[in-house]
């Protein structure tokens, strides 16, 4: 039977709808020592608590070390700074062997192990305890037993196998969401958000941003040609892992787009899913790559690894600072291409000028008016680098004139994007005022609608006083509603606006009637028994959205 938790109309506040990760636990200063820690650092079931916190710094300074175990491999890297290498595994160590003992110590309450006699004993034989345990022996080991450098490091890496303990959770919620689902199904749990994804499909998203981070700050490195010297090798190990990484993600997003709405055709659909931006990004990340490795005996592509940056926009995908951003463009580009348009005759006329005046003057700078066109600009933007600038009497005048008139001219864009990004977030935040409208007519709201609430909220970046402004503005309308349709019909036929609403609140009514009501029982039983006149008859149909 399905659990529904309802919030009264009465009860509703900010705090009630937005209480979620950022909830304060409510946990009793009265527990025992042992109870207590295990409920703020450990518990699962917990809202509001340190366990999630604690995971995710854990898992941070794992993903650190494996890069700083990388590091250790290149002389170059690791010999000038090796004290400083010491030190960092000297406070990694610390930490996991604090969490170690930590999880000892609270293994009693941990749900896992209170039901058996010897609940720490249970805990040290378990999987994850053994693999807590790899994570710090080696360093431990060395103190006792003479151990060669290379394989202290090699044992090092299995603190990697620290991150199962999220990550497989996390796998089997996956497992048991997805129970009964094709393979495919799966795959687009994985790759795309749905209700099936869960904690598994941020985990992926978090990996692949990871990867696109570490590629992209590889390709700057590489730039600098005394740290492409020395890491040359590992440099083109990491683009080729990558390429791989960003490779699978392609063709699962491929393979398994046709579970999306809209993309149903095994054929068409993908055709379709290919030209969405997003996916054109992930397939430019990894395009150069190929070209290079299939064409490099036929032209020198070594200019297409720049075009490894192009990784970067593939943190983009979902963002909602980008979706408003083309929703703003789409929307004002009618102005804004006057706009551009006006700055486009504005360069060319200044160019021109600029060419007319100062070419007798100084042939090589002014030498031609495409050639003046980098003059026009940069004045007309107001950045004057200086490198080339007019000398003669006009030219200076002329210069001074556009410098103040540039000053509007490229302002005016930058006026629009900001006056469209506040009337983006406006019109967001009436369609989240109409949502919970519609939610609160029946005087309850579920937690489905909550969280719906709860996700719309933080992606406006709704504060808790705005949401409980818009709560207490949605019940005012509603208690002003709710008194005007309880009016007399001839009360409200003397105001024409309170005619006018409560026409469009009884169309309302119709209309919902409409889409409830058994259509051909209707049209039925008005045409049997002529409880309806043919006006009347095809005002429904209208209603109906027949013609």
């Amino acid at each position: 039977m399905e659990n529904k938790i309802y919030i009264s109309l009465k009860e509703i506040d900010a705090k009630a709808l937005m209480a979620g990760e950022d909830e304060h636990a409510k946990i009793s200063r009265d527990l025992p020592l042992r109870k207590w820690l295990y409920a703020w650092l450990l518990d699962p079931h917990i809202p509001g608590n340190l366990q999630k916190v604690v995971d995710k710094w854990i898992g941070m300074l794992i993903v650190v070390n494996l890069g700083v175990m990388l590091f250790e491999h290149v002389p170059a890297v690791y010999e000038p700074y090796k004290h400083w290498f010491h030190w960092f595994d000297i406070f990694s160590v610390a930490v996991f062997t604090v969490e170690y003992f930590v999880r000892f110590y609270l293994a009693p309450e941990d749900h896992e192990f209170q039901a058996k006699k010897f609940a720490r004993l249970a805990y040290v034989s378990s999987p994850f305890a053994v693999i807590d345990f790899l994570a710090v022996a080696p360093f431990y080991l060395q103190a006792f037993i003479p151990v060669d450098l290379r394989v202290l490091r090699f044992l090092r890496l299995l603190r990697m196998l620290k991150l199962f303990r999220i990550v497989i959770p996390a796998y089997k919620q996956f497992v048991h969401d997805n129970a009964g689902r094709t393979f495919r199904q799966r795959v687009h749990a994985m790759v795309f958000v749905s209700p099936y994804g869960g904690k598994m499909q941020e985990l992926f998203d978090g990996f692949i941003a990871v990867f696109v981070l570490v590629s992209v700050m590889a390709v700057v490195m590489e730039s600098v040609h005394s740290v492409s010297y020395m890491l040359n090798l590992e440099f083109a190990i990491l683009d080729a892992v990558a390429v791989g990484v960003f490779s699978l993600e392609y063709c699962m997003r491929m393979y398994s787009c046709v579970e999306e709405p809209g993309y149903k055709s095994a054929i068409s659909g993908r055709v379709k899913q290919a030209l969405v931006p997003s996916t054109i990004i992930d397939f430019l990340a990894i395009l150069p790559f190929f070209l290079e490795v299939f064409l490099h005996h036929l032209l020198d592509l070594r200019f297409l690894r720049v075009f490894r940056l192009s990784r970067l926009l593939k943190l983009t995908r979902g963002n909602d600072a980008t979706a408003i951003l083309g929703r703003v463009i789409k929307r004002e580009w009618p102005v804004i291409s006057g706009a551009a348009f006006i700055m486009v005759l504005m360069v060319i006329l200044t160019a021109s000028l600029g060419y007319l005046f100062e070419h007798d003057a100084q042939p090589d700078k002014f030498e031609n008016i495409p050639t003046s066109i980098y003059w026009a600009v940069v004045t007309l933007a107001s950045v004057g680098y200086g490198d080339i600038s007019p000398i003669t009497g006009p030219g200076r005048f002329m210069t001074v004139v556009l410098a103040f008139i540039g000053i509007g001219i490229f302002a005016i864009p930058a006026a629009l994007l900001s006056s469209a990004f506040s009337d983006e977030l406006i019109k967001e935040r009436e369609a989240l005022k109409r949502e919970l409208y519609e939610m609160m007519k029946d005087g309850k709201i579920d937690a489905e609608e909550v969280d719906i609430i709860r996700h719309e909220a933080n992606r406006l970046h709704l504060s808790e006083e705005e949401v409980n402004a818009l709560i207490a503005q949605i019940q005012a309308e509603m208690a002003e509603e709710k008194k005007f349709t309880q009016l007399p019909i001839n009360k409200i036929a003397e105001r024409p606006e309170f005619a006018l609403e409560h026409y469009k609140s009884l169309l309302s009514q119709i209309r919902q009637l409409a889409m409830l009501t058994d259509a051909e029982k209707f049209k039925e039983l008005a045409v049997e028994n002529e409880a309806l006149t043919p006006r009347e008859m095809a005002l429904w149909q209208q209603i109906q959205g027949h013609k």
